[in-house]
């Protein structure tokens, strides 16, 4: 066998491909190090912990190309690919090496499913072929190469129809087609998505049950079930968007056989070696079924399923690759049972996902059978309602006011769970509700149960509540918060009595055999139902790091990474490790990662439970994003040892009157702003200054609310629009110039910065929507003022950790625009590409190591350059203009080394045309273009094969909709003019050289 394996990764985060990839590789490759592979991996996503050379021996950022990893692998001449981890990204590229005969030339093998294999599981044609073969039911359908074959096809069986795409993520260029018109986008939109141009359509079967089925089989035929979930919403409805269940709620044991069994046929048939997932829909009438798509490769349900059971799918599917059978790999969570062995639960899941329309207040929020959502949360309790209501409190969102209820019901939205709740409270029968739904009556009643619990305690106050009902309050996981607001009293008060009630919660395993076996696991959850299972961990010196809950726009994987190193350094130094999180997608929620695991809300009364039952000694906020660090003032009220942090420090750097009143003091030159509480404290405010403004609500992630606005109309709209919740807001005066930023660790005095990143577009773009260079190459006075600047706010708040700031360049000045108290977006890259880990910096002053002096931190040496770009998920969202402002918009980012910049540019752009030599890829729409010397209107373009990339930087109503037009179609678009430059700066390349990450090649693998 093989001693050089090449992993490729799934790249950026994008709706439809999200963190479950970098947890599915990462496993992978830990798994191929235990066997003594020397692993090199591809993978273009400098923010996950995948990258990091504690995981794999060599690592590229590179573009995630047939070209690029054919130079990849004439350089390393790996003996054995791995494609099954990386999602249908490299999935996709695996079948395309193949057909380019890459893979024959260099004697690469693929381990695990063949592509013959994959073939018949994602084209369309292949599949329906087998299906046929084997007898199973699919949908009436024709596979289609044309929008005229769709519209045949539409008349003969009638609207709506469904259509697929061969070969893509994430329902990307699918829908469901109401009308004709419909129709004619979808399919033409689908065909281009397809990389193979094929798409299914099929009749609609929505309000059928969808059940999924998560699948090992090894070499040797044998098939396990890890586990079945079922969706509570109906086909129609892609099931990342799904609300999910797992186990499967309301199946007849013969309905549950009947569907593993095709399950195991449809498997066994493609010859699937590892993971595999199959999708089902049942007709809630009858037996009958039909079988939708199955995925040959870890997806994200098999990190939904792995979390949910304790299989580490993503592991054993690796092993299973390299040639074991199920009956020799033991499941480590355990350590007694063996991969045969199908888990049982003795608890019920429930996933939720997060969908990222409160970023975008003029999103279609309907959901349909193309992924929208940026990630999801897990709960895991012993009632299904409890399930519900802890997944939801993970969610860390508001629910916005709700109005024309049953549109949410007939037209599926991110609101229908809440939707149906309030309709339950006016009264509605949960009958009428299943009709407009087709929502299971079984899920409808637990619902009902919720209300009915709210209505009861509403009847009581807090002197009057008897213990029987507060008991069954908690079992339905209302927090004591909730049941306050229900009573009308204080929290404290509520604690008080369950404590006198002896009403507090205990802790299960998650030990996949539900019982049946001796098994000490380090993964728990909370619950008010049974009695406690763990005894606190044992250690000297303990630490809780709190994660950053779901991945959302403006909190992505990064803040995962700095949590997973931060636990890494504090094991290296002695400490026991204790993680809160409830992402299933992570890493952070692997158990084999800290030292014990607690799936749960991150809340004040879940996180004092833990403090109090584990004893913890230090609880770290620095590493889990905004969400972790707005905890601290909570926390801190509780009494509860934070490391490195006070609620006096943080506020006198997020509150702005504050911050800048100090700044005055320490003679730093700031961007003028103040704070307003009130809108009309606002519009008073903004009088003083001259237009433009940035207006932006406080405490905030990803400057979700943030508007750049131009005169007195466009500030009161933005006002307007601004929740209450999020005042007060800030108004600053906006400054044209060159945003740098820098992440640096502090011990209180001193400070180490690696270098300074410099941003492509201009101040007023959202530094995780900006292209920057890094190291950057800005005079030594700007670099200086930096250095100045971030050592004086340092010494003046006597912080200690890791920090970012943003700075903005114009003229000869150096600004300060503000500051994050924590682990940042660019904290990942920074630590790559200097060599140097900043989280373990940080975590060492934090724990006052005496062996930590930044004084000797050695400076990094640079050989290369990198380039960090943002990606968006314009496929997902194609109603939103991603015109480039304030408000965060893109889903993840990626990272790609050269040289010189102009090098990494190339690599960042590789995927786009040279309009040099095609100019017809082009279109350029700019008030100085002579719109005379165009041979084509936009319009005519559009509709041209060749379209490829589209220039609009207007601020326009017409330019809005263009923008959104091109996107549609799949054609990139500049709405900055220096992010069209560096396209053409990168065009001034012909050749590019593969580049691993610095590092030593086998240092610190783990």
């Amino acid at each position: 066998m093989s001693k050089k394996i090449l992993v490729v990764g799934s790249g950026p985060i994008i709706i439809g491909q999200a963190a479950e990839f970098d947890y599915s590789g990462t496993q992978g490759c830990l798994a191929l190090r235990e066997e003594g592979y020397e692993v090199v991996l591809v993978n273009n996503n400098p923010a996950t912990i995948m990258t990091d050379h504690t995981v794999a021996d060599t690592v590229y950022c590179e573009p995630l190309t047939v070209p690029s990893l054919t130079a990849i692998i004439e350089k390393e001449r790996p003996e054995a690919l791995l494609a099954g981890l990386g999602g249908q990204t490299a999935l996709n590229l695996a079948v395309e090496l193949d057909k380019a005969e890459v893979l024959k030339k260099y004697n690469v093998e693929l381990l695990g499913t063949s592509v013959e294999s994959i073939q018949k599981g994602e084209d369309r044609e292949l599949f329906r072929e087998l299906m046929s073969e084997l007898n199973q039911p699919v949908p009436e359908s024709q596979v289609i190469v044309s929008v005229s074959e769709a519209k045949q096809f539409a008349d003969q069986v009638g609207y709506p129809v469904i259509s697929r795409p061969a070969y893509t993520l994430g329902g990307r260029g699918g829908g469901i087609a109401e009308t004709e018109a419909e129709l004619n986008e979808l399919i033409h939109n689908g065909l281009k998505a397809s990389p193979i141009h094929q798409v299914i359509i099929e009749k609609s079967i929505a309000g059928f049950k969808e059940i999924e089925y998560e699948i090992m089989r090894d070499t040797n035929g044998t098939c396990i079930s890890v586990c079945n979930m079922e969706n509570f919403d109906p086909v129609g409805v892609h099931t990342g968007d799904s609300i999910v269940t797992a186990p499967s709620q309301t199946l007849s044991d013969q309905e549950y056989q009947m569907l593993r069994t095709a399950s195991f046929d449809i498997v066994s048939a493609l010859d699937v070696i590892g993971g595999c997932n199959v999708q089902l829909a049942l007709d809630p009438d009858s037996k009958k079924y039909y079988v939708i798509e199955v995925n040959p490769r870890v997806s994200r349900s098999s990190a939904l399923a792995s979390k949910a059971t304790g299989y580490p799918i993503a592991k054993l599917a690796t092993k299973v690759a390299l040639g074991y059978t199920l009956d020799q790999l033991q499941n480590p969570l355990t350590g007694h049972t063996y991969a045969s062995f199908e888990p049982a639960l003795d608890y019920t899941v429930v996933k939720f996902p997060r969908w990222p329309f409160d970023k975008f207040s003029e999103a279609d929020r309907k959901l349909g059978t193309k992924m929208r959502a940026t990630g999801e949360v897990m709960a895991i309790d012993r009632t299904l309602e409890g399930a519900f209501q802890k997944a939801v409190q993970s969610l860390d969102t508001v629910i916005p006011p709700l109005t024309d209820l049953d549109k949410h019901l007939t037209q599926p939205t991110d609101l229908r769970y809440f939707a149906i709740l309030e309709l339950l409270r006016q009264g509605e029968s949960i009958e009428n509700i299943h009709k407009s739904t087709h929502i299971d009556l079984f899920f409808l009643n637990v619902l009902q149960n919720l209300v009915e619990m709210e209505n009861t305690l509403a009847s009581y106050t807090i002197e009057s509540i008897p213990e029987g009902v507060l008991k069954l309050a908690k079992l339905y996981s209302f927090t004591d918060q909730s049941i306050a607001d229900f009573l009308g009293c204080e929290e404290n008060k509520v604690a008080a009595v369950r404590n006198n009630y002896g009403l507090v919660p205990a802790f299960k395993m998650v030990d996949t055999c539900a019982a049946e076996f001796e098994a000490a696991t380090n993964y728990v959850y909370s619950t008010y139902a049974g009695v406690n299972e763990i005894e606190p961990l044992k250690g000297s010196k303990k630490a809780l790091i709190i994660g950053s809950g779901p991945i959302r726009i403006g909190q992505g994987v990064e803040f995962d990474y700095s949590a997973v190193k931060a636990i890494e350094s504090l094991q290296a130094a002695g400490w026991t490790t204790v993680m809160i999180n409830n992402n299933p997608e992570t890493v952070s929620t692997d158990y084999e990662t800290a030292d014990r695991l607690y799936f749960d809300p991150i809340q004040k009364e879940v996180i004092a439970s833990i403090v109090e039952h584990e004893d913890i000694d230090l609880v770290f906020t620095q590493f889990g994003g905004q969400t972790a660090i707005n905890m601290a003032e909570e926390l801190e009220e509780a009494g509860i040892p934070l490391a490195g942090v006070s609620t006096d420090m943080l506020d006198g750097l997020e509150d702005r009157d504050r911050f800048y009143s100090s700044l005055k003091e320490l003679n730093i030159p700031h961007v003028e702003g103040s704070t307003c509480h009130t809108k009309n404290e606002a519009l008073e405010t903004a009088s003083h200054y001259s237009y433009p403004i940035l207006c932006r609500p406080s405490y905030v992630i990803g400057g979700q609310g943030m508007v750049k606005v131009n005169n007195e109309k466009e500030l009161k709209q933005a006002l307007q629009d601004t929740d209450d919740r999020h005042y007060p807001i800030v108004l600053d005066q906006f400054m044209t110039g060159k945003e740098v930023e820098v992440d640096l660790v502090a011990d209180g005095e001193r400070i180490f910065i690696p270098e300074v990143m410099e941003h492509i577009e201009p101040a007023g773009v959202h530094s995780g929507d900006s292209m920057a260079v890094f190291p950057s190459s800005l005079p030594a006075y700007v670099k200086e003022a930096v250095t100045e600047y971030s050592e004086k706010i340092v010494r003046h708040s006597k912080y200690k950790g890791i920090m970012n700031i943003q700075f903005l360049w114009s003229g000869e000045n150096v600004y300060v625009l503000e500051v994050n108290p924590r682990s940042s977006r660019t904290v990942p890259i920074i630590s790559k590409v200097s060599g140097i880990s900043l989280v373990d910096l940080a975590v060492r002053l934090l724990i006052e190591d005496p062996a930590c002096d930044l004084a000797t931190v050695p400076a990094p040496s640079w050989s290369h350059v990198a380039v960090k770009y943002p990606l968006f998920s314009s496929h997902a969202l194609p109603e939103i203009d991603h015109k480039l402002g304030a408000n965060m918009q893109s889903t993840g980012e990626g990272m790609c080394l050269g040289s010189t910049v102009a090098e990494a540019l190339a690599k960042v752009f590789s995927h786009l045309p040279d309009i040099q030599l095609h100019p017809e890829a082009c279109f350029i729409d700019a008030d100085n273009e002579d719109e005379d010397r165009k041979k084509q209107t936009f319009e005519e373009w559009i509709q041209t094969d060749e379209a490829a990339i589209y220039v609009n930087d207007q601020v326009t109503p017409a330019a809005k909709e263009k923008r959104i037009q091109a996107l549609k179609y799949g054609i990139t678009v500049f709405s900055e003019p220096s992010t069209f430059d560096a396209y053409l700066q990168s065009l001034t390349i012909k050749n590019t050289e593969p580049t691993p990450l610095p590092g030593n090649i086998t240092e610190g693998v783990r």
